[in-house]
């Protein structure tokens, strides 16, 4: 675990190499990536979960569609 000590010259190291007006759109763009991963993952689970339809059963539902 990171202390106060470390957090807190983590921070200056921050400020100093980014200045205070670039942290907001660094924290923005860390949540947005952050966001968009999230999202991949879900998406991923839910295809590898999805049950798989076989060729007979994909040509039964466009003959019902048709």
């Amino acid at each position: 675990m990171v202390g106060l000590g470390e957090a807190l010259i983590i921070g200056a190291a921050v400020v100093l190499l980014f200045g205070a007006t670039q942290i907001p759109k660094l924290a923005r763009s860390l949540g947005e990536g952050l966001k968009e991963f999230k999202k991949a993952v879900k998406e991923a689970k839910e295809i590898d979960t999805a049950p798989e339809t076989t060729d007979k059963e994909k040509s039964a539902e466009t003959k019902k569609k048709g």
